[in-house]
């Protein structure tokens, strides 16, 4: 039992929060990219994105893996990102790093999901059973790529009036 959940149970809702992040997360990139906030798209990408990486420490292990790198990074960004955005308000270069920190997110949630769909899926663990094969680095290396151009994109783009919140 995790947290009062079966393993099967606590895996499932470990995923819904992945794919929420994902989902909520190309949205928050698409307002960045046209210069819009969409605060609850935010609010919901930073949250599930946060649950996910939280999650991730949970599942029963006898060691650290490259898993918890990745959701260690992950948990560093958010909070660096959700620094920018509530408590520096966009601001100055706090901006840039707001985007930065959300697209560095984002794209760490999507190349969990690529590892996994490799592990996961039968075509695709049969072309890279090891990951360690040209289609999975392949995939890693698009994923990055489109990540970092958008991520670029997005800082030059993005220029929002800072957000007070009260």
């Amino acid at each position: 039992m995790i947290i009062g959940m079966t393993l099967s149970t606590f895996t499932s809702v470990h995923v819904v929060l992945s794919l929420v992040g994902i989902f909520s997360g190309f949205i928050v990139l698409f307002g960045l990219l046209g210069g819009k906030r969409l605060d609850g798209w935010t609010a919901l990408f930073l949250a599930s994105t946060v649950a996910t990486s939280a999650t991730g420490f949970l599942f029963p292990v006898d060691h650290f893996l490259p898993s918890h790198a990745v959701g260690i990074i992950s948990l560093v960004v958010l909070a660096v990102a959700i620094v920018a955005r509530y408590a520096r308000h966009l601001t100055g270069a706090w901006r840039w790093i707001y985007v930065v920190g959300t697209v560095v997110a984002l794209y760490l949630n999507v190349f969990v999901a690529v590892v996994q769909a490799f592990q996961k899926v039968p075509a695709l663990k049969a072309m890279a059973p090891t990951q360690s094969e040209p289609p999975f680095l392949v995939a890693q290396l698009v994923v990055m790529a489109l990540c970092v151009a958008l991520g670029i994109v997005a800082a030059k783009k993005f220029r929002p009036q800072a957000v007070r919140m009260a």
